[in-house]
């Protein structure tokens, strides 16, 4: 950080203008790719599941509380863990043999990803949608604020992506105050 530039307030404008055109064609592309997802094709969900829940077993069919839309975090928390995922509990876990659909032997346990189901009207449920790893980025609101400050996300040196990210009373009190000169 230290060998950043430092420039006029007018050339900063200029760049910051420069830029907020990018930031603009990359909304107008999330639009677009927005519309694409809405306009993917529906598989028809025939399969009976199960889910254990605060209320006890719900059938994926109750799980839409009368409603039409579902979407579902698969919440990494295995059977033999003592609490989920940190990372998880950040954001909002099933196990998959398949990963963002490319065959992955190194891959086991728990996986965190979306999945979005539609019920029509006679009750039929269709997964619309579905995705695992960086696809789940546009949902970690703190990554978003994280992308907007300097250092950005400062992941490089870290042994896997967020391994900063603890359960809210388990950060380091010392690491997290500011200091006053």
């Amino acid at each position: 950080m230290q060998n950043q530039r430092v420039v006029s307030h007018e050339e900063w404008l200029r760049a910051r203008r420069e830029l907020l055109a990018q930031e603009k064609e990359f909304t107008r592309l999330r639009d677009r790719l927005s519309q694409q997802r809405r306009e993917l094709p529906w598989e028809k969900v025939n399969k009976s599941y199960v889910f254990d829940g605060p209320d006890g077993q719900q059938t994926l069919a109750q799980l839409f509380g009368g409603r039409c839309q579902l979407v579902v975090y698969h919440f990494m928390f295995g059977p033999d863990w003592a609490e989920g995922c940190p990372r998880c509990s950040l954001e909002k876990g099933q196990r998959v043999k398949m990963y963002n659909y490319v065959p992955n032997d190194e891959l086991s346990g728990e996986l965190p990803g979306i999945s979005v189901f539609y019920r029509d009207d006679s009750g039929a449920i269709f997964h619309t949608y579905f995705c695992y790893a960086r696809g789940l980025d546009m949902l970690n609101t703190a990554y978003h604020y994280l992308d907007l400050v300097p250092k950005g996300r400062d992941e490089a040196k870290l042994e896997w992506p967020m391994a900063w990210v603890r359960r809210h009373d388990r950060y380091d009190p010392a690491a997290t105050q500011v200091e006053n000169s």
